[in-house]
């Protein structure tokens, strides 16, 4: 694959190492979410309540990882913990906040597409 006259291979590709990692429904959710400042595990589990806790925790971890948020460990008892967005987070509001936008504004045409296409299935 060229993306920008640079060859990749599929072990070293931009697009499946980032966006496979970033594109899942969960990730974007959260970094949204963090989008609105510091949260804990719990909030963030309300403001998404459909998310599961192992998966939540699954989320923060990747999201850490890859250094889109921090977490901050409060020496309290029991401990709190925040997360936050780092600087690579914050950017990537920069693609997302758009992507949210533009499904807010076409979700009633992608409703009714999927609508149509399986009444004919």
């Amino acid at each position: 694959m060229i993306i920008g006259g640079m060859v990749f291979t599929p072990g070293n590709c931009p697009m499946r190492d980032v966006l496979g990692n970033i594109g899942g429904k969960w990730t974007t959710l959260m970094i949204h979410a963090l989008s609105e400042g510091p949260m804990r595990f719990s909030a963030l589990k309300r403001t998404i309540p459909d998310i599961s806790q192992r998966m939540l925790t699954q989320t923060l971890r990747d999201l850490q990882r890859d250094g889109y948020i921090s977490r901050t460990v409060y020496p309290t008892n029991p401990p709190s913990v925040d997360y936050t967005l780092t600087d690579l987070g914050r950017s990537f509001l920069t693609v997302l906040l758009p992507l949210v936008d533009w499904s807010a504004q076409h979700h009633g045409a992608i409703r009714e597409a999927r609508n149509e296409f399986d009444a004919t299935m």
